[in-house]
């Protein structure tokens, strides 16, 4: 059996950038990933972009503090977000910008010709929005390979199609079989597994927080005319859909959020139907074919914070789970964070200003 320090389940965005940073410190580190490559669901499939607002005013600093190792290792491009909404709508708009207003995110109050600006074809019954300037398409491939090449250079050994069937302590330490009779053993053991995070957490005798999967539905369309490149990303102010250009295509998604038990998970015609619909109601494209349709499971805890750091009841036994849609954006700092809970180091520029109580699994015991 392998022995190391920490063993990771996992492969994703989360178990490839917390154990980049575990290595990088020094640890032993074992990255175990179910499938025959890593990132296969929730990362492989998002359509992640850099949204200031996004997750809630609990997730700012998160994403605040990832940002500048985003855009400086080239991750980022500059795309700007409209949330936009109709005259009854005037009101969640002020919220929003009152809700985030004091949280570090630049964002602006448009009218109607504000937005006249930005989108072509927009329907007479669209008013106002929220405008955020430093909004930004992720290269979520590129980012996951950044981290897994960290992780290599450091050390981790990735074990592919490594499908945990049973963890059990033995003599201090965990042991994790596999499906295949592989068996590996740890000091340590972190959960980063996504929408399998309560799974992996029952089968080392936690308790299960309630992390519960949501189906995200996106679809590529062939519109007439062709979306402009340069044209922000458009999210509804009342969270029934975005879209943003992409490589001459539009990407459309009905922002649903269908629970579903871990799987891999496969788009609704009736949901892309819902999408097509719903856009047709804010601009005057036309919807010439559906070229792509996919879904993936993005993962919340109850209260929609992400789960970092030691189970408060098991010990040697940590979470890094929970992160619902933000897990791209925010993953930087919270992979830096993480590393220095579960290693017991200090704080450093990335991290200092992050309130890592907010995130703690005990806050569910």
């Amino acid at each position: 059996m392998t022995t190391c320090d920490f063993a990771l389940i996992g492969a994703g965005i989360a178990g490839a950038s917390l154990a980049a940073e575990l290595a990088e410190s020094g640890a032993r580190v074992l990255l175990l990933e179910a499938e025959d490559r890593p990132g296969y669901h929730a990362t492989g499939r998002s359509a992640a972009f850099w949204e200031e607002c996004y997750g809630g005013p609990e997730l700012v600093p998160l994403t605040l503090a990832s940002g500048d190792y985003l855009r400086d290792n080239g991750f980022l491009t500059r795309r700007g977000a409209l949330y936009i909404g109709r005259e009854e709508d005037a009101g969640e708009l002020d919220a929003f910008m009152e809700r985030f207003g004091k949280t570090g995110a630049t964002i602006e109050r448009l009218d109607r010709a504000g937005l006249e600006k930005r989108i072509d074809g927009l329907r007479e019954d669209w008013t106002g929005a929220v405008w955020e300037p430093a909004c930004a398409d992720i290269d979520v491939a590129g980012l996951h390979a950044h981290y897994l090449a960290r992780a290599r250079k450091a050390g981790v050994q990735l074990e592919c199609r490594a499908r945990v069937s049973h963890i059990e302590k033995s003599e201090g330490a965990w042991v994790i079989g596999c499906e295949d009779g592989r068996n590996f053993a740890s000091a340590n053991l972190v959960n980063a597994a996504g929408a399998w995070a309560d799974t992996i957490a029952q089968m080392a005798g936690a308790r299960a927080l309630g992390i519960q999967p949501l189906l995200r539905t996106v679809a590529q369309l062939r519109t007439n005319p062709a979306p402009d490149p340069d044209q922000p990303l458009v999210l509804d102010i009342s969270g029934r859909f975005y879209f943003k250009p992409e490589a001459g295509r539009l990407w459309l998604s009905p922002h649903d959020e269908q629970p579903s038990a871990p799987c891999d998970a496969a788009p609704q015609e009736l949901t892309v139907a819902e999408a097509i619909d719903r856009l047709e109601k804010v601009v005057t494209w036309r919807v010439e074919v559906v070229e792509r349709r996919w879904a993936g499971l993005r993962s919340f805890a109850p209260d929609r914070l992400p789960v970092y750091g030691w189970d408060p009841k098991v010990e040697g036994f940590a979470w890094f789970a929970g992160q619902g849609g933000y897990g791209i954006q925010t993953s930087p700092a919270a992979a830096r964070l993480a590393a220095q809970l579960l290693l017991g180091l200090e704080r450093d520029e990335m991290t200092r200003r992050l309130d890592a109580s907010l995130y703690d699994p005990a806050r569910f015991h």
